[in-house]
């Protein structure tokens, strides 16, 4: 009998859409895009992306960084000093994403405005809107 045993899940097939529904949904949050985007600069310690990443929690940061590290988006370097130094570096793999995600995140930046433009029109129009 083929299938899956005890709740273990079926091993992914190449292409299968489900598996890149997994894995957009792990680099696609805005957290994962922000850090790739800083990232993109150069390795950065866990201070400085916490303080480039506008809003993020140390806690997410954390979460968000193990996760990229787990995909292979990133890396992480400590080195044994007192304090120990950690860092975090962009993979190959990750620079793609970054090169891939890029035009999402510029076209982000310059429509930023027109969003909360629409967003302020659509709010003001369902507040006065009968239920």
């Amino acid at each position: 009998m083929s299938g899956p045993v005890g709740g273990e899940s079926r091993p992914a097939r190449p292409g299968d859409p489900c598996q890149a529904r997994e894995v957009l949904g792990i680099v696609g949050d805005k957290w994962s895009l922000l850090i790739v985007r800083n990232l993109s600069q150069g390795p950065r310690r866990f201070t400085e992306l916490k303080r480039a990443v506008d809003g993020i929690s140390q806690r997410m940061l954390t979460v968000t960084l193990r996760g990229l590290e787990r995909d292979g988006i990133l890396t992480r370097t400590v080195r044994n000093v007192m304090p120990p130094h950690v860092s975090y570096e962009l993979t190959p793999m990750g620079r793609t994403l970054r090169e891939a995600t890029a035009p999402l995140l510029e076209w982000s930046i310059t429509h930023l405005t027109h969003i909360d433009d629409a967003r302020a029109v659509y709010d003001a129009r369902a507040d006065t809107s009968p239920a």
